[in-house]
Parts: structure tokens; sequence; C-alpha cells
């Protein structure tokens, strides 16, 4: 018999009332159900105020919001730790207003900024809270808020900010307790009474008046917005220190929140970005030495230690500057400034000077004033990106030099075109002429471009950009998208990169990492950073080769041809690797330069990348380079760069330094042909005949020092330098060939002989 799902067994049957065996009756079932949610709830309610027992037995009271932590100032101080260079956030300073006082501006960008719902939720905005615990479970915290303006009142006045579990539930309990004791308004007005905005500034009527000098009352959307903008990060925003773009994209971001939420109209908020509130803010000129500097080091503080640590800590950090190089930098800038730079339609300079030994930056002036807002004084130019123009062709040379090229290879500084994808580039010297054929020395010595175009070819461009990287310039990522214009400055750099990259080649090859801080201290004394004692450095590139780079980078005599013997780059009594550079339409000007124990680089220019008269990096950085390290260099002892090691020419054609087979004969002059060898003197001429080709002809270069190529055509840029080679010496595209080359043709002599005087 098949038993049928559903059947009833054989005693619900004879008697329906009984139980089922194996199951509850329905009413059973739900009873136990509904027992277990109620002590399940009360289980839950137990610990809930277990919980807020616990954390609440010692929280102090919300109506006591003055008693909170007094923050005290960090110094900022040079190496000597006797000058002050800055306190960040000294004593406090702050003026309590009332409510009916504050702009609506203030009131309505805060909430936009801040907490949106501020008027609609109880304290804690739960949706924030699941978005961030959302975000951070993606990895993602970092990019979400959720603390409402109660809950930042509560943590600057009463709690820590110590980012624990613990102190987020104190603070969540506070911010519940704080809502039931007073009214919105009550607590948007504390919130503005308290919070920081940086430079000293607690409360919106001290900011106003610290970056104003006026009421809050008289602050307009602009000045709102712009002070609003703060408050997430005083020191990174601050309108003194140097991310005032960074501050016045957040600006944009308050105000078009005020446009989302209907406080503001576009037109308002348009009016309010173009109004420039960033330039009227007033100066703190005698509060802070070496402005940029500090700046840079407070950067580096607030990325070590974070925001309120630095502003609350009352650490004292002993820098790495030096107050009288840095005194002396100023002067230089100063000095070229006026001197100088007007007659070049150059409005701003900057200066880094560091120990290419231990990475210690001894001196960093950003721009000509820090505090000329017109031209965006405050912008620290020392670490923004800038084209650097022939400054960069150093560490092509270094790379060819590696590879078993030297400074006496030979190359041709004729009219080239370097096609590339079917693409004209044909790069052209500063000075308008070519030289022939020139060893490398005299190429990089006096910065000749078409030379330096081709040894970043033979040297490769991934691996100068590899090279270049290792040596500290941090800035050159992908090498693909860099071509042949890489050498002419065709990749952005920094000064403070490529200073310390210069460094590299002053000490011998070893690659320090730059320093700007010597020790931090905390309140007690206490050492919670130091400078790493044995921070030597990494070499990154052989000795023999950073001491034939600087051997040649020094070489006055070789760079006279072009510079003159008694140029900007040329200091009497001292042995100075220098190189300058210039930009297109001379926007950038470079010099930078180093001797054993200082390397210092100089830019000058327009923050806004808008062409100089002429400006070349010679003459506009060259005076200011020259005035600040000749006076270094008379306080320091005298050092001599090591000698470069004799290099074993290869038995290779242009790398031997010869340019080819010549032979001299005597011509007929009417006939061209051989003279006779009885033929008078009057009716001949000396003539040299060459077979000289480009060094392609005779280089590989993927294996320079193997056997010369029996198909260099192969070779995609063989074609257009040796095109160039030939046509220099047939005197074609008015190139005009060196007085020792005038005479000489690049063709085998003729055979046949003939004599004129005989006719």
């Amino acid at each position: 018999m098949i038993k049928r799902y559903g059947s009833l067994p054989k005693k619900a049957k004879e008697n329906p009332q009984a139980p089922l065996e194996g199951k509850l009756p329905a009413k059973s079932w739900g009873r136990k159900v509904l027992n277990f949610l109620l002590w399940a709830g009360a289980g839950f309610i137990l610990v809930v105020v277990g919980v807020l027992a616990y954390f609440t037995k010692d929280l102090p009271s919300p109506e006591n919001l003055s008693e909170r932590h007094i923050a005290e100032s960090t110094k900022i101080l040079d190496r000597t730790g006797q000058v002050i260079l800055y306190e960040i956030h000294g004593e406090e300073k702050r003026t309590n207003i009332s409510f009916a006082q504050m702009p609506d501006c203030i009131k309505k960008a805060t909430l936009a900024a801040e907490d949106a719902d501020f008027y609609k939720h109880h304290g804690l905005d739960f949706k924030a809270i699941a978005r961030a615990a959302l975000e951070d479970i993606k990895g993602q915290a970092k990019t979400q808020g959720a603390s409402t303006i109660t809950q930042q009142l509560i943590k600057n006045s009463i709690l820590s900010s110590q980012k624990t579990f613990t102190r987020k539930i104190k603070e969540a309990i506070l911010s519940l307790e704080l809502e039931q004791k007073f009214e919105k308004d009550e607590i948007l007005e504390m919130y503005l009474n308290e919070i920081p905005y940086g430079s000293n500034a607690y409360g919106i009527e001290s900011a106003s008046q610290t970056f104003f000098g006026k009421n809050a009352a008289s602050l307009d959307l602009a000045e709102c917005s712009l002070i609003t903008a703060l408050p997430k990060a005083p020191t990174y925003y601050s309108p003194f220190g140097t991310h005032t773009e960074e501050l016045k994209n957040r600006q944009a971001w308050v105000l078009q929140r005020m446009v989302e939420l209907g406080y503001i109209s576009n037109q308002e908020a348009k009016a309010a970005a173009e109004s420039n509130a960033l330039r009227r803010v007033r100066e703190i000129r005698n509060e802070i030495l070496a402005p940029h500097f500090v700046m840079f080091v407070k950067d580096w503080l607030v990325n070590k230690y974070g925001e309120d640590a630095i502003t609350q800590g009352g650490f004292k950090v002993i820098t790495t500057l030096d107050y009288q190089k840095q005194q002396w930098a100023e002067e230089a800038i100063t000095k070229g400034a006026e001197k100088n730079l007007k007659n070049y339609n150059s409005r701003n300079a900057a200066l880094v000077s560091l120990d290419p030994k231990n990475g210690e930056i001894l001196s960093m002036v950003g721009s000509k004033d820090y505090f000329d807002k017109e031209n965006d004084g405050n912008v620290n130019v020392a670490t923004r990106l800038r084209q650097p123009g022939s400054s960069f062709k150093p560490f092509a040379y270094a790379v060819a030099f590696s590879k078993g090229y030297s400074p006496d290879t030979k190359l041709f500084d004729v009219k080239t075109n370097f096609k590339v994808e079917n693409r004209d580039y044909t790069p052209q010297n500063f000075n308008g002429s070519f030289s022939g054929p020139v060893s490398m020395r005299e190429a990089l010595a006096n910065s000749l471009n078409i030379p330096a175009v081709k040894t970043l070819y033979l040297a490769g461009v991934k691996e100068t950009v590899e090279f270049a990287r290792s040596m500290g310039i941090t800035t050159l990522n992908d090498y693909k998208q860099y071509g042949l214009a890489l050498v002419l400055g065709g990749g952005g750099v920094t000064l403070l990169d490529e200073t310390s990259a210069f460094g590299t080649f002053a000490n011998d090859g070893i690659r320090v990492e730059p320093q700007a801080v010597l020790r931090v201290e905390d309140t007690g004394g206490k050492a919670i950073y130091e400078k790493p004692g044995d921070n030597r450095g990494k070499r990154v590139v052989a000795s023999d080769i950073a001491r034939t780079v600087s051997d040649v980078l020094s070489d006055n005599g070789a760079r006279s041809r072009i510079f003159g013997s008694r140029s900007a780059l040329y200091i009497e009594g001292h042995k100075v690797a220098a190189k300058s550079g210039t930009t297109q339409e001379f926007r950038d000007g470079w010099t930078l330069g180093y001797t054993p124990n200082v390397a210092t680089g100089v830019w000058t220019g327009n923050n806004n990348s808008s062409p100089t008269r002429m400006g070349e990096g010679v003459y506009t950085a060259g005076p200011i380079w020259n005035e600040y390290m000749r006076r270094v260099l008379e306080t320091l002892p005298k050092e001599e760069f090591p000698s470069p090691p004799e290099i074993k020419k290869p038995d290779k054609m242009m790398m031997n330094g010869k340019i080819g087979e010549e032979v001299e004969v005597k011509i007929d002059e009417k006939t061209g042909l051989l003279a006779k060898d009885d033929c008078p003197k009057k009716c001949t001429k000396k003539k040299i005949f060459s077979n000289a080709h480009c060094i392609l002809y005779y280089v590989d270069r993927l294996d320079p020092l193997g056997q010369i190529p029996k198909n260099p055509e192969i070779d995609p840029q063989f074609k257009y330098w040796e095109e160039g080679v030939q046509r220099y010496y047939a005197g074609k595209d008015d190139d005009k060939k060196n007085k020792k080359d005038k005479d000489k043709v690049n063709t085998a002599p003729p055979t046949e002989k003939s004599c004129s005087c005989e006719d």
C-alpha cells in the first residue's frame, strides 16, 4: 500500500482531538516564539542600558562646553633651534557673538558644507552613518563623513578628537543629550563660536577678524564661503598656505552646495566666486619667517601626525633650514628681481638649496614675494610642475655615458628632421646656428639641442626616464607619453626634485631623499621623531658616470664657446658644475649647479606660464644662482670633485672622437682635379676629402659597443641623421660650416691629375 502524503495517522482518525505525535499545537508554537522575542528584546534593552550606563557614568555635562582641551602651539624653528620661524596655533583667539550677529550667509554656508539635515535630525544622522559604514566596508571610509554639527561641537568642546570606537559612542550619547537641552539655533550658535578655522582663530568672529579684519556681521557671501571652506582641514586649506588653488576649489564646492540646497542662485554663486575673496585676506608678514619652507614643513607634519596633533600638541620642530643662508637666498632673489627680471618681463623666481651629502634643505624660497597676491606669491613654485628646458639634458647624457659613449664621442650638430610617426620634428639651437661635428662634452657644456636629441635617442627614452626617476625626479611616470622632446624639457618636473637630483651627481652617484626636519619634540621635550642618522642614501648611478657628468658640467673652458668664459655659471676660485635651461617662448628659465657640498637650483618665470621677453635661463636665473652660491661657498670648506676615470675609447669611428677618414691633398684650383706634383703652388690649394657619416652608420644604438651594423639604414632615424650630415657638407639649407670645415668635402678625392698653369 502506497502511503499518501497528507494522510492522517490512525490515532488521529480515531480521536481527532488528540495531539499529533512529534508536532506542537499552533498555539503552543506561537507562544514560544513570542516568549523568545520578549526575552530577547528585554535582553537587548538591558544590554543597551548597561552600555549607556557604562559610557555615561564618567561623561561631562554637555551644558559645560567651556571644559575643553586647551591647545598648545607648535613651534617651527631653524636648524639651530634658536630662530622661531612660525608658531602654529599659539594662544587661541576667540570672541563669542550672538546668533543674531552672525550673517545669514555663514549659517547657510556652514549647513551646506557640514550638515544639510541639521534642522531635521536629533543629533545623529543615521543615513550618513549607514553611508559611511558602507564606504568603510568598501575601504573608502575617508571619502565619507557622518558627523553632524552637534557631534562636531561635542568633539571640539568636550571630547578629544581621538578616533576610537569608545569616543564615538560617547560623542553620540552626548549629542543626543545636547539636542534635548538646547534649541537648534543655540547649538548652531555654539558651533560657530567654537569651530577652529586655523591660524589661531576659533569661532567665526575671530576668523573674520583674522582673515578679513572686520566683524563677522559684515562678511559677504564670497567671504563666508571662503571661511566655511577652512574647518575641514585648517592647515591644508589655510589662505596663508600654499594650497590656495585647492582652497578656491573647495570654496566653489561650498557655493555649489548652497545652490543645490536652494540657499542662493547660480548667479549669486558665480558672482561670489569671481569676486576672489582670497585676495582680500590680510597678510601675516610679521608673524612668519621663510614662509614657503614653513608651509612645506607644516604639510609634512600634518601628513605624519594629523591636523589636531600639530595644532594642539605643542610640538617643537627643529628643521634643516639654515636661516643665514635663507636670508641670502631671499636677498639674491630680491636683488635679481629688481635688477634683472623686469627687463625680461619675468615676475617671479624660486630657489632651493640643499646639502647633497645628507639631503638637508638649507634654504627654500618658493616665490619672489610670499605676500604678492597679484602674482600668487604664496604658491610654492619650488614644489610645482614646470618645464625644465635644457636643464634636463644631463640625465640623458649620463645614460649615454653608462652605455659606452664618452665625452669625446662625436655627434653632428646640423639641421635634422627627427621624423617620428610621420610627424616632423626639427628642433633649433637657442642661438639659431649649427656647430657641425662636436663632441658630447662640447654639446652638453654648450647646451646644443640637436646633439642632445640625438643623445636621448641613443640613450633611450625609457632608460632616461627610469634613470631620472632613480635620481629623484618623481613626476615622470609612463615613459610612453614622452618623445624625443623630453631632453629639451618635454616632461614636467619640480625645482626641489631637480635640485635634489643634481645633488645626486654631486654626491658621487648616491641618492639621498630631501629632508626638511631634523627633530620633533613633544611638550615634555621627548623626541617623537629624529632624522635617521644613517641617512646616507642609496647608490643609483656608478661613481664613474657621476664624476664624468660633473667633469663636463664644471668645464668652464668647454662652455665658453657659447656662454663665454665669465658667464653666470662661473664662480671665480671654485670649480662648480652648472647647467642652465630655457623653455619655449622663454616661459621658464633655469640654472642648477653644485659643488660636492652644496647643490642649488633657481627658477624664473611667471606663475601663469605666460612668455617672458627673451629670458634665457643663464641670464634670468643665472645671476640669482651665482649671487647665492658665491656667498654660500665663502662659508664652506673648499672641496674638489673626484677626478673622472680615464675612458678607453672604443676603436670605432665617432665613438673614438673621429668623424671619418680624412685625406688632405693639393687640388688644381681651376679644374678641381688633383694637382700634378710639379704644378706651381699659386695654381693649387689644399682640400680635405672626408667620408664622414652620422654616428648611426657606425653604431647600433641597442649595442653601441658591438659590431658596426651591416645595414645601418634599418634604424628608423638613420635616413634623417645621414641626410643632415650630407647636406651640411654640401652647404645646403643655409647651414654655415665651421671655419675649420669650410674647405672640407664629404666625397672621395678625384683620381685624375691636371695643372691649369700649363695651359
